[in-house]
């Protein structure tokens, strides 16, 4: 690490301040180029712990950078992870307020639902299958902190990787009751199809994701809980969104889930 606790605590309240007063701001390395992963972890990890301070809950935890061909574009070797705190969660079909966010996208995912804990070093896809209790569409919004959407991977990290909102919905099903690689699914807004894609676009199985994310969590001496909601990552790219869309997302025999903006 090369930031010391009064400087992460110091980035971690002003990006936390931003999040909750739709206030944006420039990429915090601007101001610190020498912080590292571990720094960037440690500002998120500093941003759930006064959520945690306040009285919230942590209801999930979730992927981002899922694509191979991007992770490649950004030189890194590993998607990005973050948390889901409680009032993040919209009810399926429910409204999302934009005065709320600064510049709010959506993401098509697969949400999972964990039945047994998941631990790395090690952790693989056929692990995360046999842990996993069920699949469901899912919708993330995301929305960066960052001006103009202008940053870097480490700033992305310590803003919780641009956490917002998500809603799933539709049917639940058992891994063992669909191909998660072939599975299609199609993006609405407003009705009209504005993104289409199959599972496999994630990391070329959104398990993958998972295991993943249970792999950097063993680094870190931790786990994935049994009974986790943990979004996969974007199958599609992100599509804007304004005060007054429809967003809905049907995915291959799990039916769809959506949320107004207003």
């Amino acid at each position: 690490m090369k930031l010391d606790r009064t400087t992460i605590a110091r980035l971690a309240e002003h990006l936390e301040n931003c999040e909750l007063h739709a206030q944006d701001t420039l990429k915090i390395t601007d101001e610190h180029p020498e912080m590292d992963w571990d720094d960037a972890y440690a500002i998120q990890d500093e941003i759930r712990r006064r959520k945690l301070a306040r009285g919230g809950k942590i209801v999930g935890l979730k992927a981002g950078l899922t694509s191979h061909a991007k992770m490649k574009q950004m030189g890194v070797e590993s998607p990005v992870f973050g948390f889901m705190a409680d009032y993040y969660a919209i009810p399926d079909g429910g409204t999302c307020k934009t005065e709320a966010l600064i510049h709010p996208k959506v993401e098509p995912e697969i949400a999972f639902v964990t039945k047994a804990p998941l631990k790395g070093p090690g952790c693989h896809i056929g692990a995360v299958l046999a842990a996993t209790d069920f699949v469901m569409p899912g919708i993330e919004v995301i929305d960066s902190r960052y001006r103009d959407f202008k940053f870097d991977l480490k700033s992305v990290v310590a803003d919780n990787t641009s956490a917002a909102r998500f809603v799933v919905g539709g049917r639940a099903l058992p891994v063992s009751e669909v191909d998660l690689r072939t599975v299609g699914i199609v993006l609405e807004k407003n009705g009209e199809p504005v993104a289409f894609g199959a599972g496999a676009a994630v990391l070329g199985h959104p398990a993958a994701a998972i295991a993943m994310l249970a792999n950097h969590l063993g680094a870190r001496g931790e786990e994935i809980p049994a009974g986790s909601l943990i979004l996969s990552g974007g199958i599609t790219e992100a599509i804007a969104v304004r005060a007054g869309d429809a967003i809905a997302l049907r995915v291959q025999g799990m039916g769809s889930t959506g949320l107004r903006f207003v």
